[in-house]
């Protein structure tokens, strides 16, 4: 009877540790890939969320500090809300910000994808 309770002891503890390096590697992300009015991807573009549309008007309180997008345009955010974000995205001149981008609806853990135009003010 003892073998038994151990076995269902160390059956209950690899179950309990495989749930919980599941919920490590399946994070909620975001995926943004920045694209100018063309289509073509910006790289070094500043990448900002924001959780409120206060604090993205104020430019204050990001969700994460501002993260440049790499050779493809592309950045990833991890372990988010399933909530929505406000993006603020500027490469030089050009920005999203005369319409900003909300982006709701976020699948939890899962790998969410967007795609934010920016283009000179």
């Amino acid at each position: 009877m003892r073998k038994y309770l151990v076995i269902l002891f160390l059956v209950m503890a690899a179950f309990g540790l495989k749930q919980e390096a599941q919920a490590q590697i399946f994070n909620t992300k975001l995926k943004i890939t920045v694209v100018d009015e063309l289509g073509n991807v910006v790289p070094q573009a500043k990448v900002t969320l924001y959780a409120t549309v206060s604090d993205y008007n104020a430019e204050k309180n990001p969700v994460f500090e501002t993260t440049l997008t790499d050779k493809k345009g592309i950045v990833t955010f991890k372990k988010l809300d399933k909530s929505e974000y406000y993006v603020r995205v500027v490469k030089g001149d050009q920005t999203n910000a005369g319409g900003g981008e909300i982006i709701s609806g976020l699948e939890p853990k899962k790998l969410n994808k967007a795609n934010v135009v920016i283009s000179e003010l």
